[in-house]
């Protein structure tokens, strides 16, 4: 299927056939193609929990409100956030940028460049994704709405807007492990409405984790799980060309 024919099959499908399994392998290989979705700064701050238990499957579905999608899923996918990896994930970036500058850019322009991976990594990215009861964040703001007075700058950078940024980072490569789903014929439901506190004590996260959302996997039942048309505003409405 072309991307467009994917995007018109792709459905949140809400309850799928018991008769049909999905391949384990099959859906860790999409979890894999969903890395590869974009992630600011190429921080990658996210876990993805591969629920395939029985009985845990049964605890989530109870903790995602006992949802139809949730109740006859065959797997669960549970994507988290990790900010609390701020660092480990930084310094895992500049071991990577220093062997891909050395492998890839010019030899005298390596020891700047280098440079400039180390200060962003190493200085800039735990500044803007460390917290602190909301202190640092208001710290962050006021000093880029001063140099903002100056010449463009990123504003948005309170905890809350951080916290939403991993969100967004996360939310990207649900809906890319989405996509290849759809490839493979296997169909998901994302869902919001759960009860995170059970979610994060059924599954023992770490503390610092978020829940992002948790996606159902199955096949749809000729018939069912699919309530009706697809219902989209007016391209129109939501258009603007400037």
């Amino acid at each position: 299927m072309s991307l467009a024919d994917l995007l018109h099959h792709r459905r949140s499908v809400r309850y799928y056939d018991p008769d049909k399994c999905l391949d384990e392998e099959k859906v860790r290989h999409c979890l894999q193609l969903a890395t590869l979705a974009p992630s600011s700064s190429n921080m990658q701050l996210y876990e993805f929990y591969h629920v395939t238990d029985k009985q845990i499957l049964c605890q989530l579905a109870h903790a995602c409100l006992d949802q139809q999608a949730a109740t006859t899923a065959q797997q669960m996918v549970v994507f988290v956030t990790r900010q609390d990896l701020y660092r480990q994930r930084a310094q895992t970036n500049i071991i990577f940028e220093e062997g891909n500058i050395k492998r890839n850019s010019p030899p005298e322009k390596h020891a700047k460049r280098i440079q400039d991976k180390n200060t962003y990594y190493g200085k800039l990215m735990p500044f803007i994704y460390a917290r602190g009861f909301g202190l640092l964040g208001l710290l962050r703001k006021i000093i880029m709405l001063i140099v903002h007075l100056f010449r463009p700058i990123t504003v948005d950078v309170s905890e809350a807007d951080i916290r939403i940024v991993t969100h967004k980072s996360c939310a990207l490569a649900a809906q890319t492990f989405m996509l290849a789903m759809a490839e493979c014929g296997y169909d998901t439901c994302p869902m919001e409405g759960l009860d995170s506190l059970r979610v994060r004590k059924i599954l023992n996260l770490p503390y610092g984790t978020e829940i992002n959302m948790i996606v159902a996997c199955g096949i749809r039942k000729a018939g069912r799980g699919i309530w009706g048309e697809r219902f989209r505003l007016p391209f129109e409405e939501v258009y603007r060309k400037i």
